[in-house]
């Protein structure tokens, strides 16, 4: 159908957040204590991205719902486990790191390589899906280079609703300041939308979608294509676990300004 839509969502695995992160200098750089060891789960944030993608391809007859991952394999494989049982989708996998301290230039450029390779795929018609922010990839920017490499203009970050319309566009409900959102109406793909939370909840594990997902899954992560991600040039003058502070002071009447400068002048002490 000429109005369908393909969804190509970015996603990577990251440690559980219940687990102890502690920060450490490896040979190639910062890195995660154990982190191999870490049990993983798929970017809470592009989770959201996923489960709304399957919702919009559900909707719309003809739609095509792709998941592209770069991690490494061992770790991509056990955590699709659980994934391929939420929603059908066609992985596209990448064997590289998966770390928030790998480089999002040559991220973004990966995975945008790995989109572009994808057989089948109109590029008029996608929509790239991914997290608002992230859990790894550098506070979110990776998903908007990836757009950028694509060539995609139309950007929306902190997504809570796409309604798609009969003639091919979409409304799109996006969060602004001051707790509201912005309704944009995009004349239809291509075009990046960054999740916030959405409003869909984790859909529950279905054994015969995980089976019918497996059969492809399995062969992509064969296929997996190796990509190099190098710290060449990037450097992190520090590395630390975040303080845990807690300080708190109750007062009435006191200006927006005064609060913003007393809190500048907290964290300048830090």
């Amino acid at each position: 159908m000429s109005n369908s839509f393909q969804v190509v969502v970015c996603a990577s695995v990251v440690p559980d957040p219940l687990q102890t992160l502690e920060p450490v200098t490896g040979p190639n750089g910062p890195a995660l204590k154990n982190e191999m060891m870490l049990p993983a789960i798929l970017d809470p944030w592009a989770a959201h991205a996923l489960y709304e993608g399957a919702n919009l391809v559900k909707q719309v007859a003809g739609s095509a719902l792709w998941l592209v991952s770069m991690a490494p394999k061992a770790k991509l494989q056990q955590v699709m486990m659980t994934v391929a049982q939420k929603v059908p989708l066609q992985l596209v996998a990448l064997d590289g790191p998966s770390s928030g301290f790998a480089d999002a230039h040559q991220t973004a450029t990966a995975l945008a390589v790995a989109i572009r390779n994808i057989p089948g795929l109109d590029l008029p018609r996608l929509l790239l899906f991914g997290g608002w922010e992230s859990a790894s990839r550098s506070a979110g920017v990776t998903l908007q280079m990836v757009g950028d490499e694509l060539g995609i203009v139309d950007q929306f970050q902190g997504v809570d609703a796409i309604t798609p319309q009969d003639d091919g566009s979409f409304e799109v409900l996006e969060r602004i300041e001051g707790a509201r959102h912005q309704v944009s109406l995009c004349a239809g793909p291509p075009a990046v939308l960054g999740w916030a939370t959405g409003s869909l909840g984790e859909p529950r594990n279905n054994p015969q979608v995980g089976m019918a997902n497996m059969r492809t899954i399995m062969p992509a992560l064969q296929r997996a294509v190796a990509a190099t991600i190098s710290s060449d040039g990037l450097q992190y003058a520090n590395v630390t676990t975040p303080k845990q502070q807690r300080q708190t002071r109750i007062v009435k009447d006191v200006p927006a300004d005064e609060i913003a400068s007393e809190l500048v002048q907290w964290i300048k002490q830090e």
